[in-house]
């Protein structure tokens, strides 16, 4: 679509809302006079009121959204831009409502973490209920939505005030899986075609452990959770994941560790001497994700596995002891209808598991869905298995505990983790809410380094893929004084 701002260069809020309420739509910003379908969106300061205005022409219509501020609320630049930025955005929503698109379930809301938006109403002194009024009002969210994010906004702040300034969480990637699902962006290598790699990727990854683990112990930084990842951790032999514990044992002091996660999320990678082995270093935590029992679904989306093998793995977890069990599914699955989406919410729960996450598919780049003419369900069938799921997660006294959205999710839904008994995964939270500093090491590792004064967080990215990463693992060593830097200067601007 055609945009055309005046006053203003808000272009990624405007970009942000056009996803949302036009997936199919990309931004052009033409030169020239504005002509067809466009849209023009202006931001004006008069008196003691900002105004963001967006016309949008389209279908032969001239469909107009206002949004207004006071300029008092705009007390410093960071602010001034979260204001302006929020009056673009309900400014382009309203407009495109009245032109016909349906509302989106989480309003005028964009971004991730809806949570840290509820979040900063709380931090200015808003009670409960009025901080979920000014939620829904400000960003037009349903009441079921903001309900779902107070909950889940309720274990962040328990979750938050049991840290400590130098609490980390520790991230390892290993990118590996048997086969690749079609839905999947992850960065991951089928082991059919990259088996030769696992030896030299484990060599490197060693290298990377210990290099973060020096900046660790010289910053006096206290690991809290340690989460291994993929890929398909358990891809790995029963002897890897023992040097790979290993190494992770002599580096770094995990005294502190309060859980200890491995996503063993493919019951064809799954055996008793590797959940022995897991068991063995303090594994307390381990994935066992069917995405659907369907085993037609299974085979459309590429899991060389059925719903019988996720009962075989779990009962080998079960056997095995000592972990808590989480296990994901995806509503909008290629091939899924409300009904087999309901009968697997129903088939899981009978397991049993201590954490369900419940994800709404979603259609990224590289993904093989998304280059295939593959029949995917709608945003009503969508929003009804999420309906079905939430209410008898709640219903069996599962309680939501962490949230998250992504880009190109069907119907713009959400990801939202279930615990039962209280058994909430702190890893997940941390990320999520951005409470810690998350230090990763392996292939695609994301860094996150937070600073907990709400200062600038900044990302130290590892190679994405095995080749990539193996070959540049000096490079990747050497990018570790990052987070000494950043640890530092956060020190000295305390002093």
């Amino acid at each position: 679509m055609k945009l055309y701002l005046y006053g203003h260069e808000y272009r990624y809020a405007v970009e942000q809302m056009l996803l949302t309420m036009f997936p199919g739509e990309r931004p052009e910003y033409p030169q020239g006079k504005p002509e067809g379908d466009r849209m023009e969106i202006s931001l004006s300061r008069a008196g003691k009121r900002s105004t963001a205005c967006c016309r949008l022409y389209t279908g032969g219509g001239v469909y107009r959204g206002m949004a207004h501020a006071d300029n008092a609320a705009m007390t410093d630049r960071l602010r001034t831009d979260r204001i302006c930025q929020r009056l673009i955005k309900n400014a382009v929503y309203r407009a495109a409502l009245r032109s016909g698109c349906p509302r989106p379930a989480w309003g005028a809301l964009t971004g991730v973490r809806p949570g840290k938006v509820l979040r900063s109403i709380l931090d200015e002194g808003a009670g409960r209920d009025e901080a979920l009024r000014r939620f829904m009002k400000e960003y037009d969210v349903s009441p079921e939505r903001a309900g779902l994010c107070m909950a889940t906004e309720s274990e962040t702040l328990k979750a938050g005030a049991e840290l400590r300034t130098g609490d980390i969480c520790l991230y390892v990637g290993i990118p590996f899986c048997p086969t690749r699902c079609a839905y999947c962006s992850f960065v991951s290598q089928s082991v059919e075609k990259s088996m030769k790699l696992i030896a030299p990727f484990l060599d490197a990854l060693e290298k990377e452990i210990a290099a973060t683990a020096a900046q660790v112990r010289e910053l006096g930084l206290r690991p809290v959770s340690v989460y291994m990842g993929g890929g398909t951790p358990t891809t790995l032999s029963a002897e890897q994941l023992d040097r790979l514990c290993g190494v992770l044992e002599r580096e770094f002091d995990l005294s502190a560790v309060r859980e200890y996660t491995v996503e063993a999320g493919r019951p064809d990678t799954i055996s008793p001497d590797k959940l022995r082995v897991l068991r063995s270093h303090g594994v307390d935590r381990v994935s066992v994700n069917p995405q659907t029992m369907s085993d037609r679904v299974l085979a459309l989306i590429g899991r060389r596995h059925t719903a019988g093998d996720i009962r075989r793995a779990l009962a080998m977890v079960r056997e095995t002891g000592g972990f808590d069990v989480n296990m994901d599914i995806i509503a909008g699955l290629p091939g899924d209808t409300v009904e087999g989406f309901d009968d697997t919410v129903e088939q899981v729960l009978a397991l049993g598991a201590e954490n369900i996450t419940v994800h709404t598919l979603s259609l990224k780049k590289g993904s093989r869905i998304t280059l295939e003419s593959v029949p995917i369900p709608g945003a009503a069938e969508v929003s009804a298995m999420l309906d079905y799921a939430g209410k008898r997660l709640s219903g069996a006294l599962y309680e939501p505990y962490y949230l998250y959205r992504q880009k190109f999710m069907s119907g713009g839904f959400e990801n939202v983790g279930w615990a039962r008994d209280g058994r909430v995964n702190l890893y997940n939270i941390c990320i999520m809410e951005e409470l810690c500093s998350i230090i990763a090491m392996g292939g695609g590792g994301s860094t996150k380094l937070i600073r907990p004064d709400s200062g600038r967080n900044i990302r130290v990215m590892a190679p994405k893929y095995p080749l990539e990463y193996i070959n540049n693992i000096e490079k990747t060593c050497a990018d570790k004084i990052k987070i000494k830097d950043f640890y530092t200067d956060f020190i000295n601007r305390e002093e």
